[in-house]
């Protein structure tokens, strides 16, 4: 289960492209909570706090409690939706938040990390990750920072599929579970160097015959 952070916040009062670029020039991003059965709320966090958290996250959807100074409601649980940031600089341009209740199913993307070595690594072969994250569902407290699998009994040509994951309880997934996580290939190294060998075999062989055939040539 991943670690719900807390955030300080505070309600927002104006609105607009002026008002928030003067916000993000004092070191403050703008932001939103929205809801299905709450209002939206207008907010506003400080830039760099909230840009460590995001640094700390190891996924993009996370769950925070909000601390909201002037709001009717001060503490609210949810879910950070995305991230806007300026594509040349990286500052922070906006967030979306979604506000969450602890007994809902929640949906997010979560990064699927291997772990260990594979055996067929070993033996000259290379892992390929096909798929890096993948969507769950879950309430938000057993929202996981990740989805771990180790992969040390893959051999060459072995695969990892979606339904061969290890998902923590009450998490689950709706993706297709056919579908590829990982495989282990053999590299074209490996695969000329065992032509290499095939090779100087047949021609060991053939060379030992026609010695054979010289000798045999000779004491005729």
């Amino acid at each position: 289960m991943a670690k719900q952070e807390t955030l300080q916040a505070a309600k927002r009062e104006v609105k607009g492209t002026t008002a928030s670029k003067r916000l993000r020039r004092e070191g403050t991003v703008p932001a939103v909570i929205y809801g299905s059965s709450q209002r939206e709320y207008m907010i506003q966090l400080d830039s760099k706090e909230f840009g460590d958290l995001v640094r700390r996250q190891s996924s993009q959807n996370f769950i925070v409690t909000l601390e909201i100074e002037g709001a009717q409601e001060k503490s609210k649980m949810a879910i950070v939706q995305d991230v806007q940031k300026d594509p040349l600089t990286g500052n922070l341009i906006h967030v979306d938040f979604r506000a969450v209740s602890e007994n809902e199913t929640i949906h997010a993307v979560v990064p699927i990390e291997l772990t260990g070595e594979p055996a067929g690594v070993k033996g000259g072969g290379l892992l390929e990750q096909l798929l890096r994250d993948i969507e769950v569902h879950c309430r938000p407290g057993d929202l996981p920072s990740n989805i771990s699998s180790d992969v040390n009994s893959l051999d060459i040509g072995d695969s990892l599929k979606v339904n061969e994951l290890n998902l923590p309880d009450g998490v689950i997934t709706k993706m297709d579970g056919e579908v590829l996580v990982a495989l282990i290939t053999q590299t074209r190294a490996a695969v000329s160097a065992g032509g290499l060998e095939d090779g100087e075999e047949a021609g060991e062989a053939t060379e030992g015959e026609e010695t054979e055939g010289s000798d045999e040539a000779a004491s005729e």
